[in-house]
């Protein structure tokens, strides 16, 4: 990467179900091992843990204290959490309320802070970590009055508590807010324009350098991609903007390439399923988007004429990022490719995970598939930056 030393590749390990600490080191021991050994490369893992765990995890010395010992055992670095679904991930339906709760709620922060509490405990002495986090909260859910301003007071209060934190114990943990379609902040614009007023926020409260030092964005390449925005001029516009990218997750999108292909579509309909939502965006010959917040087998097998007649449509569904298509499916893994060499160009090394959180609900996977997928996705990834 831009003759930059290869970086440590993880892989984010909310694909594996998590309820509580103990669960930790058994996924370390079993799945996060046999990617490993499957990969015959080191590779780091990107901690999720619910926010059951987390309060018990940050409350008791002794419990980050086997949290390390785990790591250490199984030989496994970690520079990052995904702090982004609170509750169960693996449950039945997720859908909209992973974004729960939102930024304007206390619990959000307190969780937060559990999290760096937790991975400072487990950060590597100088290395510095991450904390991925909602865009806010959800577009089409209802949000109570000064939602912004209660949000921003939140986020520069976890500013100054990540600021503490490093004089305390000299590491330096930074926030990735992650844009995302049909969230507060989906767009590069948006959040631009978000932080512009998170820094003015800060500016006023006496706490800009803290602010502009632990605050930034996850860069989710699917994400960005299911908005159909250019990748390299996405980050370069965060770059020019002073927007720390903290953290990448490696990531693809399903697309059809091909609208009015009934074949294609219901192979598209397979991938409507009950757990995750899967917003769906089409583009027509004139640029415009269309939208949907939930893709299902309706609009995929009887779709409006507009989406039948647009020229592709992307829906925000994680799929393998090796895979260039996916039967009579596209991905965006040329989209993946241009990202990565963008953030290759940046003067600093953000985190990178590949976040293929989907495996277990993929259409036509097996459960003993999930690591050996998991696995090719990192031997994939190491050569492209190797490139």
């Amino acid at each position: 990467m831009n003759g930059m030393t290869l970086p440590v590749l993880g892989y984010c390990t909310n694909v594996h179900p998590c309820r509580s600490l103990e669960d930790v080191g058994r996924m370390l021991a079993e799945q996060a091992a046999a990617v490993r050994e499957q990969c015959g490369f080191e590779i780091a893992v990107g901690l999720w843990l619910p926010a059951a765990a987390t309060a018990a995890g940050a409350a008791q010395p002794a419990a980050i204290e086997q949290l390390r010992g785990w790591l250490a055992e199984h030989r496994f670095s970690c520079q990052t959490l995904n702090a982004f679904p609170f509750g169960d991930f693996h449950s039945e339906r997720v859908k909209e309320q992973v974004y729960l709760p939102d930024w304007s709620d206390v619990r959000r922060l307190d969780y937060t802070r559990a999290c760096s509490r937790i991975l400072a405990g487990v950060l590597a002495a100088g290395a510095d970590g991450s904390l991925s986090t909602l865009p806010l909260g959800f577009k089409q859910a209802e949000q109570p009055a000064g939602f912004l301003d209660k949000a921003i007071a939140q986020l520069l209060a976890l500013a100054q508590d990540l600021n503490q934190l490093q004089q305390e114990t000299g590491q330096t943990i930074r926030l990735a807010i992650e844009p995302e379609p049909f969230c507060l902040l989906e767009t590069t614009a948006e959040t631009i324009a978000f932080f512009n007023r998170l820094w003015q926020a800060a500016a006023t409260a006496g706490c800009e350098p803290e602010a502009r030092n632990h605050l930034g964005v996850c860069y989710d390449v699917c994400h960005q991609a299911v908005e159909f925005e250019d990748a390299a001029a996405a980050v370069g516009q965060l770059d020019a903007a002073g927007i720390r990218i903290n953290k990448v997750q490696i990531s693809c999108a399903v697309e059809l390439d091909q609208p009015a292909d009934l074949d294609a579509r219901r192979a598209l309909a397979s991938f409507a399923e009950g757990r995750y939502l899967h917003q769906a965006f089409a583009r027509q010959a004139d640029g415009r988007l269309l939208r949907t917040v939930d893709l299902t087998e309706q609009l995929a097998l009887a779709p409006p004429a507009e989406w039948q007649t647009a020229e592709k449509w992307r829906v925000h569904y994680h799929v393998p990022v090796d895979a260039e298509r996916l039967g009579p499916l596209g991905t965006t893994r040329a989209e993946l490719v241009r990202a990565l060499d963008a953030i290759g160009k940046l003067a600093y090394q953000p985190h990178l995970e590949v976040e293929t959180y989907t495996w277990p609900v993929l259409p036509g996977v097996n459960a003993g598939d999930v690591t050996a997928g998991i696995a090719q996705e990192l031997r994939a990834t190491r050569a492209l930056l190797k490139r």
